[in-house]
């Protein structure tokens, strides 16, 4: 018998709502190390509700959430996980003058003390993340002179910065084209692939089922967990084969 997978994220029983109305009921499911999920479900479904009380950010008031085995109310090593929120690129002011290598920096200075300065072993950090990301070469270009795609990299590569085992995405392609949303899928897949766990919470079924390893479907309650090949037969419709592809939706032997 091989050895239990450890998990990264457990939810048992989780229900909440706002003002009296429920947005989830009952949800339970864990995620493994090294998985990568897809968080689907239509707008309104919850899924960014869930992925806040995940991060603490909604007090919980049923059911419990732990993150690498221990309850949210007691977890303190938060530079394990990594965040890019939901538009991240519109919640910065792009007008305001940083550079690539500012925004990123940003990463590392909420968790200094006073004064927050940015040492030499600090920027040998942030060149890393950005050459993880293929931003290296823009570090000194103003954070409103990227596309959306490079921008979304940059806040990537701030999420990376402390190098989280967690790495959390919410609707991380919206307003993006289709061909720099591909390169992007893609570049999770190698970050997934370095060991890093990811929880892509998105809309857009049909295009992320060919990324991920294991599928969420949300709408208030949980309508399918289970790995690809498991979505694959549970909805056909939204399932991606494809021949060029290493996630394929067969029996892996």
């Amino acid at each position: 018998m091989g050895m239990e997978k450890q998990k990264a994220i457990e939810l048992k029983g989780v229900c909440f709502g706002f003002g009296g109305a429920p947005v989830l009921s009952d949800i339970t499911f864990s995620v493994d190390k090294g998985d990568f999920l897809g968080l689907i479900g239509p707008n309104g479904s919850g899924k960014t509700t869930l992925l806040k009380l995940i991060l603490g950010l909604y007090p919980l008031k049923s059911g419990s959430i732990k993150l690498f085995g221990t309850d949210i109310p007691s977890f303190r090593e938060w530079s394990r996980i990594g965040y890019v929120p939901q538009k991240a690129t519109s919640n910065t002011d792009l007008i305001f003058p940083a550079t690539v290598k500012e925004v990123v920096s940003m990463g590392l200075l909420s968790g200094k003390k006073f004064p927050k300065v940015v040492s030499p072993k600090d920027d040998k950090l942030i060149i890393a993340a950005l050459k993880t990301v293929g931003m290296e070469s823009l570090r000194d270009r103003r954070i409103g002179e990227l596309s959306g795609g490079q921008q979304q990299r940059v806040f990537i590569a701030r999420a990376l910065i402390s190098d989280p085992d967690v790495l959390f995405l919410d609707e991380p392609t919206t307003g993006i084209d289709q061909a720099t949303q591909e390169s992007f899928y893609k570049l999770l897949g190698e970050l997934n692939g370095r060991g890093i766990t990811i929880v892509l919470v998105s809309h857009d079924i049909g295009k992320i089922t060919r990324y991920v390893t294991k599928v969420a479907s949300l709408n208030r309650v949980l309508e399918f967990y289970g790995d690809h090949k498991e979505f694959c037969e549970y909805d056909p419709e939204h399932c991606h084969i494809e021949t060029n592809n290493h996630r394929l939706c067969l029996d892996r032997g």
